[in-house]
This record gives C-alpha cells, sequence and structure tokens, in this order.
C-alpha cells in the first residue's frame, strides 16, 4: 500500500508471473525480423515423429513468430504440452476448446496454421469436415477464415499410398491446402527438416503463392572439365544462390526446374524437379532440352560454368611425378547460346566480378546486359571473401534492361533470392500487360 501526493490510498497490483514475458520468447527475431508481429499455429498430431515438432516451433520463433501450439489428445500420450509450453512460451491447446471458442480466436487472430506431424487420420478427417480434435477444428477454422493451411504428412509409405489417402489429399489440395513433401526413404514418409518448414511457412507469409502458374528455370553450382578421370578445373561456387533461389520460387507456388552442377547441400534435397550435371557442355545441352520440355516464363543462369578446358583429357590418372604443360580452350559460353534461344522467356544472368567499387561492377553489369540481351544483370565482387562463393550470404547490384538499378545489401541469399524473384515477377506482370494492349 502507498499513498499519493494528496494522500489517497492506492494499492499496489499484486505480483503475477503473467507480467513477465516468457524467457523462450527471448529468441523471436533472433535470425530474421521479416515476420515479427505475425503468429502462426502450429498443429501437432500423434505420428511418433512429432518431437520434431519442437525444433521447428523453435526455428519459426527465431525468424519472427509468435507460435500458439495445438495438439490432439492423442499426442498428449506421447510428448507432455509443458515441452511445448516451455518451447513456444504460450498455452498450449489440447483436449476440448471451452466457452472461450478458442479455435475462432486462434483463426481470427493467427496469420496461417501449420500441422506438422500430420498423420493420415488427421488428412483424411481434414478432407471430410471432421472436427473430433482441437488440431482439425482450429484447421477448419482457418480454411474458412481464407487463411493459408499447410500439411506435412509423415506416416508409412503404404499408407500414403492408400486410395484413401490419395483421395483426402487430393480433395484437400482443390480446397486450397498447401502440402509439403515430407522425406521418403525406405517405407516411410519421414518429418523434413526444420529449416525447409520454416522456409516454406517465411515465403508464404511475406509473399504468398505469388508465383503460382509460374514455370521457372534455374540453373546452379560449378562445372568440371577433366584433366584425367580424378583432375578436372572448376571453381569455388558452391550453387547456394541457385538453390535459394528454385526452393524460395517453389515454396511461392512456381513451377521450377533445377539444372545443377556436382553440389553437396541437404538443401538439394527440397527441389522435387532436378537434373545433375558435371560439365559445362552438358549443362549447355541440359538448358536447351528443358527450355524444349519446360517452356519456361523465366530462366535464372545462376550457375558459374567453367569457362575453359583442356584440349585433351587422359583416359588414365596422369602419374604425379609428370610434368603437364597444359594447353585449355574455351567452354561454350552457355548464356550467349541461351539468350539466342530464349524466346518469351525472361532471362537473368549473373555476373561474377572482381572490381574495387559499386561503380565498377555496375558498369561492368550493364555491358553484360547489353552483350547477352538479357532482362536482369546480377552482380557480385567475388574479391569480396565475406560474400558470394561458398558463403551463406551475398551483396549485389541488379540492373535491369529499362536501365534501372539496384543495389541489395549484404544479407542471406534466401533473401536476396526473394528480392530477385520479386522483379522476376513484377516484369513477368509487365510483359503480360504489355500483350494485352
Amino acid at each position: 500500500m502507498r499513498r499519493d501526493l494528496l494522500g489517497t490510498v492506492e494499492l499496489e497490483e499484486p505480483f503475477t508471473y503473467k507480467n513477465i514475458e516468457h524467457p523462450s520468447k527471448k529468441i523471436i527475431g533472433e535470425q530474421s525480423k521479416e515476420l515479427i508481429g505475425k503468429c502462426i499455429v502450429l498443429g501437432v498430431t500423434s505420428s511418433v515423429s512429432l518431437y520434431r515438432s519442437v525444433d521447428v516451433a523453435r526455428t519459426l520463433m527465431k525468424n519472427g513468430l509468435e507460435v500458439h501450439v495445438v495438439m490432439s489428445e492423442e499426442a498428449t500420450r506421447l510428448v507432455s504440452p509443458e515441452l511445448f509450453q516451455w518451447a513456444t512460451g504460450n498455452p498450449v491447446y489440447y483436449g476440448r476448446f471451452g466457452g472461450e471458442v478458442g479455435h475462432i480466436s486462434l483463426s481470427e487472430a493467427c496469420n496461417a496454421m501449420l500441422i506438422a506431424p500430420a498423420t493420415e487420420n488427421t488428412v483424411s478427417k481434414l478432407a471430410y469436415g471432421i472436427a473430433d480434435s482441437p488440431v482439425t477444428l482450429v484447421a477448419l477454422s482457418f480454411m474458412g477464415a481464407g487463411k493459408p493451411v499447410i500439411v506435412v504428412p509423415t506416416m508409412h509409405i503404404q499408407l500414403m499410398k492408400s486410395p484413401q489417402y490419395l483421395e483426402s489429399s487430393e480433395k484437400l489440395k482443390k480446397l486450397g491446402v498447401i502440402f509439403h513433401d515430407p522425406i521418403i526413404e525406405g517405407d516411410k514418409a519421414k518429418f523434413p527438416e526444420g529449416w525447409e518448414l520454416s522456409w516454406h511457412v517465411e515465403a508464404l507469409l511475406s509473399r504468398g503463392e505469388d508465383l503460382k502458374g509460374m514455370k521457372i528455370l534455374v540453373t546452379s553450382g560449378p562445372t568440371r572439365e577433366y584433366l584425367d578421370p580424378v583432375r578436372y578445373i572448376s571453381n569455388p561456387s558452391s550453387g547456394k544462390m541457385g538453390l535459394s533461389i528454385a526452393i524460395e520460387a517453389m515454396y511461392r507456388g512456381a513451377n521450377v526446374s533445377l539444372i545443377h552442377g556436382p553440389i553437396i547441400s541437404d538443401e538439394l534435397r527440397a527441389i522435387r524437379n532436378r537434373i545433375a550435371v558435371e560439365t559445362t557442355n552438358e549443362l549447355l545441352n541440359s538448358v536447351l532440352s528443358e527450355m524444349g520440355a519446360f517452356s519456361p516464363d523465366a530462366i535464372i543462369m545462376a550457375a558459374a560454368p567453367a569457362d575453359f578446358r583442356p584440349t585433351y583429357s587422359e583416359e588414365r590418372k596422369i602419374p604425379s611425378n609428370s610434368v603437364l604443360n597444359l594447353a585449355l580452350e574455351p567452354t561454350p559460353k552457355v548464356i550467349e547460346e541461351i539468350s539466342r534461344r530464349k524466346k518469351g522467356s525472361i532471362l537473368v544472368a549473373f555476373a561474377a566480378e572482381t572490381v574495387d567499387s559499386d561503380e565498377e561492377l555496375k558498369r561492368a553489369a550493364e555491358a553484360k546486359l547489353r552483350k547477352y540481351d538479357a532482362d536482369m544483370i546480377v552482380a557480385n565482387n567475388v574479391s569480396r571473401k565475406d560474400i558470394g562463393f561458398s558463403s551463406d550470404y551475398n551483396e549485389t547490384i541488379i540492373v535491369k534492361r529499362d536501365g534501372s538499378v539496384l543495389k541489395i545489401e549484404k544479407t542471406l541469399k534466401r533473401f536476396v533470392a526473394r528480392k530477385i524473384l520479386d522483379i522476376v515477377r513484377d516484369m513477368r506482370v509487365g510483359k503480360r500487360n504489355e500483350g494485352m494492349r
């Protein structure tokens, strides 16, 4: 108790833990602040893989989201709701909703729902509007509110191939529910990596499926030109930039085809349609073939093909004590050939330059824009060790056909990919509008 200046007695508000932010929430926005202020419902059902959902919740939080967990009653028998409350800092909903009509409140307050893992039982019930579980009840509320629902099926492959599951999943897709592919290993459809789900959610909530209906062909990684069966000429490209573009485009609804050189990355698994190549000739031939079969709306040439190859390659390993006089010849210039045959496709080319300034980088990009008749050049300074080749980060200068220039400051490659695809999307809209005039 205390008195104010007039002598009025004021009762102090009693201490309550509700007035203190849960320490788990300190990680919100730790990796990215793009989704700060948004929230998601994480639905957890009774697959044995549900323990992975804890990491997913934390990853979503690190990328800026407030996470509210809803569990089926069966799921609580495998993992305690208290673990999810600790992980998210929010109360967990399970059992039956009461008079607070929590399923409606969640669908109004939050931006999307992710069901991970989703059992066959959950998928089939959701398809036919059976709301006897907190998870399906909340999901139906989100669907009724016109908000995104992402489903991550995990089960034995026999269940995934059953007529009932196939019918239910197709029905849900037609109703606008988004399915995130599991990892197929042996006879099981397994829980995917947390970064995949977080990236999918992030792309969906920041851009939606704004690339739906677009066909995008992406190249990525280095090529190799062999001196003998074990030695080759190549470059330090990791393929991360092209992979980021392909994954981002796919999560935004595009039909993506990826042609990649020799790269080692867990992210490669996320791409459904991919073609592996080794040499620059193989890259060129695969791109031309895919252009004919795929008819892409946009071609994004993020690969770093080797520019030279030996004039002769030995069939057996060259002895290590040999003196080599190596003669090199240029490889085919892939971008030039693609430019000649691109027809109506938007062409995005990359330029890796060693320069001393942004102005020099811009001039190099402008020269290549004219040379390759591209719609856009994405240029970066590979003399810097903190960006570009083999780094998770990039900093680019983008020059467009209309003469406009955009600099993307140093950031993660997935954010660079997002901005590149924003420009591609706008270019496509512009081309469509011109065609309607």
